[in-house]
């Protein structure tokens, strides 16, 4: 384990994308949600929020933000880490950030705290893949919201654009209640609403993958 590194699920080898890998955030529809369309056939993106944290002629990675992780507990993950203090003096919700690479943990949060790895994807919105603000969190302190996805979502040159022509999702600018809040049961709905698009009428149309 190093410095840099964010916690994996449990049995798996822990790593954050190389320092030299990075997404250019670009200036396409960074810092929207993707709202998946109810024919969207993959499962692992059915009634999913997509934050898509880059998106540029080369591709594009987003973090799913409606599916909550039960286990492991922030708690249990510090220990693995060996971030103290454990129990923390406050936690963040844990979810399952896309279909790809499990081992990979992302925080998602406020720009009210920033680290020197962190990459600022809208004026409020930040993602940090390094330890340290883990370790803020746990004393107390970091942002004031934040999101810890395992696992991310992501498309390659085009993929994304093509989708959105075939009507597999919809995109629009979230609130921050909406990326932070625990009610994930309504954010797709919610998400729809700020489009004021009705999930029953949606419910009657096929989409295509």
């Amino acid at each position: 384990m190093t410095e840099s590194s964010l916690p994996p699920p449990a049995h798996e080898t822990p790593s954050i994308p190389d320092h030299g890998q990075s997404w250019d955030v670009g200036t396409f529809l960074a810092g929207q949600i993707l709202i998946a369309m109810p024919g969207l056939p993959d499962p692992e993106f059915a009634h999913s929020v997509v934050y898509l944290c880059a998106h540029t002629q080369d591709g594009a990675m987003g973090l799913i933000v409606n599916r909550p992780l039960a286990q492991p507990s922030f708690a249990d993950l510090l220990k693995q880490l060996g971030v103290t203090p454990v129990p923390p003096a406050r936690a963040v919700a844990l979810c399952k950030g896309g279909p790809v690479d499990h081992a990979r943990g992302f925080v998602l949060h406020t720009t009210d705290w920033t680290g020197d790895g962190s990459l600022r994807v809208a004026d409020d919105v930040a993602l940090t893949a390094s330890l340290d603000v883990l370790k803020a969190i746990a004393r107390g302190d970091g942002p004031r919201d934040a999101i810890l996805a395992l696992g991310y979502a992501n498309w390659g040159p085009g993929q994304l654009d093509e989708e959105i022509r075939q009507n597999s999702w919809l995109n629009a600018r979230p609130d921050l209640a909406l990326l932070f809040d625990g009610d994930h049961e309504s954010k797709w709905a919610r998400a729809l609403a700020s489009l004021r698009v009705n999930p029953d009428w949606l419910s009657t149309v096929a989409g295509h993958a």
